[in-house]
């Protein structure tokens, strides 16, 4: 009885971290879908004209946005292979989940936090800037 149980147990640690890694994938996914949007105004003529510097500036974000795509690129390949050990420990009936895994497991979240700060705090400086020098169409007058 007492082997049911802990195995029951460590199934459920191991479907828990399962879990969050697909969280993790999402979130990954999430911020590729951003990136397109924001490499696409990044290269568009959406921008007030005479902007001071402003090529440099559309510049600096571009080779930032190519830094969190790389650093999130070995992030994924981590939690990947950190995915397919937990699958194999999940496929041995009789394995336990070890300590080495939950460490792991915290560091990579720790790793995917530190992308998603990162992300977030270089989408809302873009945003803030671009928002404010945006051409604005006059509205048609009859």
């Amino acid at each position: 009885m007492e082997k049911k149980n802990t195995v029951t147990d460590n199934g459920r640690k191991i479907a828990l971290l399962h879990w969050k890694i697909q969280q993790w994938k999402l979130k990954f996914q999430l911020m590729d879908d951003e990136i397109v949007f924001i490499k696409r105004l990044l290269d568009s003529n959406a921008f007030k004209p005479n902007i001071p510097n402003l090529f440099e500036r559309l510049q600096d974000y571009k080779t930032r946005l190519q830094v969190i795509e790389k650093r999130n690129a070995a992030v994924r390949s981590q939690i990947s292979l950190h995915e397919n050990n937990l699958g194999n420990e999940l496929d041995i009936a009789d394995s336990s989940i070890s300590a080495d895994d939950v460490k792991k497991n915290d560091s990579l979240q720790v790793n995917v936090d530190e992308c998603q700060r990162d992300y977030q705090n270089l989408k809302g400086e873009i945003f803030n800037y671009t928002g404010s020098i945006f051409i604005m169409n006059e509205p048609e007058r009859k």
